[in-house]
This record gives C-alpha cells, structure tokens and sequence, in this order.
C-alpha cells in the first residue's frame, strides 16, 4: 500500500496499467472512519466483557470437543498435572487471560495507530480493521467463543464479529498493497473466501459447515484460497508493484516468515526433547504453547504497522539478509547441539 506515492507501475495490461488511488476525501473519508468505529469499538467491548468468562472457564476441565477447543483449556487429568506441578489452576487461569489481554492490546495498539495516523486511506482502514478484528474473534477458541456459550444471546453478535474479521483477512491480502484485485481472476477468490467465511461463522443450529462437507473438500478449498493469496502477492510484487510497495511488501514477509520460522522451531525443540514426550505432561505443553505462540504471532501486526507507516525508514534488503545469515547460524548451532 504506498500511501504516500500512489503512482503505479505500467504493465501491458489496460486493467492495471495505473495505480489505483485508495485515498478518501470529502464526506467518503468521515463515513468511513464511523463505519470503522461503529464496528470496532463494539467487538472490542464484546471481547473485554467476555474476558471474565473466559478466566471462569479455564479453571473447568473441559469435558467435549467444544469446550476443549477452547485456547488453553484443560481436562481433568491436565488440571490434575498443574496441582502435581506446583501450579494452581487460578493462576494458570489468571496467567493466560493476562497475557491474552496484553497480546490483543498491542494488536489493537496497532490497528488503532494505523486509524489515527492514515485514516484517510480506506486501505489503511481496511488493514487496522483487520489487526483489531481478527485478533479478538477467531472463531472457537477465543474469549468471545466462551461469552457465547455461556450466553446463548451472544451468539449471533460474535458470529458477526467472527465473520467481520475473518472476511478482513482475505480482504487485505487480496487488496494490499495498491488497493487493486491483481490478477482480475482474484475475484473469484474473494467470491470464494467471503462464501467459506460466512459458513464458517454462521452455523446452523445443529451442525456446522465443517462438519456437513468432507474433510478433504474443506480442506481443498481453503487450500485454494491461501495458495491463491500468496500467488496474487508474488505476481503483483513481480509485475505490478512499484519499488516502494515491493518494500512495504517484504517488510510483512519478513514477519510473517520470521513468525512462522519460530513456530517451526518450537515445534522441533517439542519432538526433540524427550522428556516432554515421555512424560506426556499436557499441562506444561498447554503453558508453553499458549504463552510463546501469541507473543510469537506479534510479529505479524508489527511488521504491518512498520510497513505501512515507517516502510521508508529501514534498508529491508540489509535487514532480510542478516536476518537470513543469523537465523541459518542458529539453526545449524542448534542441529549441532541437539546431534552431539
């Protein structure tokens, strides 16, 4: 999104031949700023009254797949290891609502600062939209989820929330960073996307949109749809986007990929130390999981927040090579350490 040079690149395609202008003025630019308030403030209060709920809730061993698919939740025998352990279920259940609220707060901080410096661009709205709402509901496994269950009344509200935020997700990756649909087959992903996150945040009363289709054909389409996101940014980055979006570009690369880089290192150091399997202790797992997953996921939101506002102030390129050498240095120290 260059929101301070929005001249595009010439490509032989009439279609994307200029860059598209994503600035609003006038009454457009006031109508929009209500719209993104009147969304946002409200799921935002949703989320901080179910907070309570959800502290409530993590000190109940779960007993179905419903209330286990709840972040952090524990069964009888994982409540029963945190006694064994040394920790009590309140403060586990008190840790993690904390830190899921320091967690949603800077995402927000974020979105909310991307609103206050840009909001006269819709597609700088769009993506502060999209830090504050995905955060906050992704469906069954956040607070909300709980405010939900145990308040049938709320239902419908969080699967709008749900739905709003999940939609935001496709939508920015689809648009950023020059607010176009690139290639113009990418509509039919978006079609696509809209459909599969409105099955997925209004389910029917008595099965969900998961469950009524195949596993292998849910997991087809979204495939598809994600596969189809990173395709649209590498032809865009490759064809279309200018020096100065190609920059803000690789800023969220780098923190997607150095997010999913420490993802993938958690996981290795699971499997490689074998007292955590022997032991089989889901309590600790929970603990670890649901502390260093969210704080490693921060990494997403900052890079958006510096790529879009700051993306002119770092050499990215020096910045994605040390990154590169340091983080292969580790690596292999790490084999090496684990193979001796």
């Amino acid at each position: 999104m260059n929101l301070s040079d929005t001249e595009g690149k010439s490509t032989s395609d009439p279609a994307i031949s200029t860059a598209a202008n994503t600035r609003l003025s006038g009454p457009w630019s006031r109508v929009a700023r209500t719209v993104w308030l009147v969304l946002v403030v409200p799921s935002l209060g949703l989320f901080i009254v179910s907070l309570p709920v959800y502290y409530q809730q993590l000190q109940r061993a779960c007993v179905n797949p419903v209330t286990c698919n709840l972040d952090g939740s524990l069964t009888a025998k994982g409540l029963q290891d945190l006694s064994a352990h040394g920790f009590s279920v309140s403060g586990y259940a008190a840790l993690l609502t904390i830190l899921l609220a320091i967690i949603t707060a800077i995402w927000c901080a974020v979105g909310f600062l991307i609103f206050w410096r840009r909001s006269d661009d819709w597609l700088a709205l769009l993506a502060a939209f999209f830090l504050v709402m995905f955060n906050i509901t992704p469906a069954g496994n956040n607070p909300t989820y709980v405010l939900a269950l145990a308040y049938p009344a709320f239902l419908l509200l969080f699967s709008l929330v749900s739905f709003l935020g999940q939609a935001s997700l496709v939508l920015f990756f689809l648009f950023f960073p020059n607010g176009r649909l690139i290639p113009r087959s990418m509509g039919l992903i978006l079609l696509l996307g809209i459909i599969l996150v409105f099955f997925n945040s209004f389910p029917s009363p008595t099965s969900s949109f998961n469950a009524n289709w195949p596993a292998w054909l849910y997991l087809l389409v979204t495939g598809v749809i994600y596969v189809s996101l990173i395709f649209s940014q590498i032809y865009r980055y490759r064809s279309v986007s200018t020096p100065l979006q190609r920059q803000q570009t690789k800023w969220i690369i780098l923190g997607i990929a150095a997010a999913v880089a420490f993802y993938i290192g958690i996981f290795v150091l699971y499997f490689l130390i074998p007292s955590i399997i022997a032991n089989q202790n889901s309590s600790v797992g929970e603990i670890v999981g649901n502390s260093i997953g969210p704080v490693v996921l921060l990494l997403i939101p900052l890079s958006i927040g510096f790529s879009i506002l700051r993306y002119r102030l770092y050499d990215i390129d020096v910045l994605i090579n040390r990154t590169l050498v340091y983080g292969s240095l580790t690596a292999l120290l790490a084999l090496l350490y684990f193979s001796l």
